[in-house]
């Protein structure tokens, strides 16, 4: 056990979780349901589904049944990746882009040529089917039973909901309005949400296992929709998707190592980082001050510029992830940062996204790291409204220039910014851990994991601390919990320093569990993100 400072703490009102069976996400309600799964015999994958399906009925503004899904978990003896993300509709070429929208550079924001092929419910059924104990259709009845008896809209969520109902681009799209906005409105903070569309389509998945929406009468639904709205999605595209078991890309720091899934993924990017990050002593430096930070900021930077330049689809890939992660390479990466001065080297300037993530554990040692996104928070803004299915808009994640590994093309996965993340040590699992939000994602994997590896904080710190996000050139955002002596010392390295409060969608928020011992006796403690609604939920 990792000899964690347990009396380091940040202002919140959250104190690390202790438990031998554990789920943690960003709703209390979804916890709960992961948590009824592992009461009624199942494990930690029955538990992951059962969260993952309450979740696309807790947080409609971030994930939904339209979402793509990513997963790394530990069966008790190895690691496992799935790639459920979704590959572009068999018409999708950069000709019919242009043709459609003319000279422009990457597919639409919203609508329905902004959607790929939805992969979670793909993986639901996958993971269910490889590694679950109970019967699939068990799992998704707290998830129904929610959506159709309702629930109160939490604090946060509402936030999120009721500036998406503000964005006219969402306005505009079929369905949206219809499924979202009932009253011509978000849902005010307690006022009760049934979403009984997504009751219908989760009993229909249930049932079939999942055929009624890549075969059945739901895909035909998506396929009737996509036709009377422009789009090209159809019966075939979605009946050919199948999720890809991969194995997860690695990367040592400081004893341990940290697992990604490997691209059409950014996981490499906080591998990257890490690797840069070892050439220099962050445990002698504060944990808070700027010295640190300024390091970390430079590593991610340099990170991102190799990420946006080569990462694509890894059939499209000019560079093999381990010639990325080579150790001679980062090394000389790390001779690019000066200590006393930040630095432009040449990252893009990302999109922001909308995602929800959830790790489970169980008595016997399963562990489970799993995300899904609709991306840019409601995604594409396409409802099916009988289903009351919205659509991830990962699509805008592709590029029409024929010169980029990233350039769209039939059944091809776009690039993807949501990344579950794993740490093990001499090959034995650690934790189970992720962070939401766009491109904060590989930022808040390095900024925790420094925090814990290095200064021992214990997960709950590391996650309560404030955080910077690195945007494009020398512009980052902080929160303004940063200390102003720091945030000073960035400004004085170059730095131009936006001090921001949104911390939903600027800062991401984890969600963290890291094994005690042994599963079945010490257990483990668990982490979860004051900036959302969530919490640990223990058994």
């Amino acid at each position: 056990m990792k000899p964690f400072d347990w009396t380091t703490g940040y202002p919140t009102v959250r104190m690390p979780i202790f438990g031998r069976n554990m789920v943690s996400t960003s709703h209390a309600l979804a916890a709960q349901a992961g948590i009824r799964m592992l009461w009624q015999g199942g494990n930690a994958v029955d538990a992951a589904i059962a969260t993952a399906a309450a979740k696309t009925i807790t947080e409609p503004c971030s994930n939904g049944l339209g979402s793509d899904a990513f997963c790394i978990l530990w069966d008790g003896r190895q690691l496992h990746g799935l790639n459920a993300s979704g590959g572009a509709p068999a018409a999708w070429t950069p000709d019919y882009f242009t043709r459609k929208y003319g000279a422009a550079e990457r597919p639409p924001m919203r609508g329905w040529d902004s959607v790929t092929v939805p992969g979670a419910v793909a993986a639901w059924v996958a993971l269910s089917e490889r590694f679950g104990r109970l019967p699939f259709a068990d799992l998704l009845q707290p998830a129904i039973a929610i959506a159709e008896r309702g629930y109160l809209a939490p604090v946060v969520v509402q936030q999120k909901w009721a500036a998406a109902a503000k964005v006219a681009d969402l306005m505009r799209q079929p369905g949206f309005a219809e499924t979202f906005l009932p009253h011509g409105r978000a849902p005010h903070v307690g006022e009760r949400v049934t979403l009984p569309g997504i009751a219908r389509a989760l009993r229909a998945i249930a049932e079939t296992k999942g055929r009624a929406f890549y075969e059945g009468e739901i895909a035909e639904a998506m396929a009737r929709h996509a036709a009377a709205h422009g789009g090209a999605m159809n019966v075939a595209d979605l009946a050919a998707f199948r999720p890809e078991w991969v194995t997860p890309t690695a990367k040592d720091y400081r004893g341990y190592t940290l697992h990604e899934i490997p691209p059409n993924g950014q996981g490499i990017a906080a591998q990257i980082a890490l690797g840069i990050l070892e050439s220099f002593d962050l445990a002698g430096l504060a944990p808070d001050g700027p010295e640190a930070q300024h390091l970390q900021i430079e590593a991610m930077k340099l990170a991102f510029a190799d990420t946006y330049r080569y990462v694509a689809d890894a059939h499209s890939m000019e560079l093999t992830p381990e010639a990325m992660l080579d150790p001679g390479y980062l090394a000389s990466r790390a001779k690019l940062i000066d200590p006393r001065r930040a630095q432009v080297f040449g990252a893009g300037n990302p999109v922001r996204g909308g995602t929800i993530y959830l790790t489970t554990a169980d008595e016997s040692g399963m562990m489970v790291s799993f995300i899904q996104s609709n991306f840019m928070g409601f995604g594409s803004g396409v409802v099916v409204p009988e289903w009351g299915l919205s659509l991830q808009n990962r699509g805008y994640g592709f590029v029409l220039d024929a010169a980029s590994p990233n350039v769209v093309a039939p059944g091809k996965r776009p690039f993807h910014t949501i990344i579950p993340g794993f740490l093990t040590k001499d090959g034995a699992p650690v934790m189970s851990f992720g962070v939401m939000g766009g491109n904060m994602q590989p930022q808040g994997h390095v900024q925790t994991l420094v925090r814990m590896i290095d200064h021992g904080q214990n997960p709950q710190a590391a996650c309560d601390a404030p955080r910077w996000r690195f945007n494009a050139g020398l512009e980052i955002n902080a929160e303004a919990a940063m200390p102003a002596a720091t945030l000073q010392g960035l400004v004085e390295r170059g730095h131009r320093v936006d001090v921001i409060e949104d911390s939903y969608q600027d800062f991401g928020a984890g969600q963290f569990i890291w094994r005690m011992g042994d599963p079945g006796t010490e257990g483990y403690v668990g982490a979860s993100d004051p900036r959302r609604d969530g919490q640990v939920s223990v058994w």
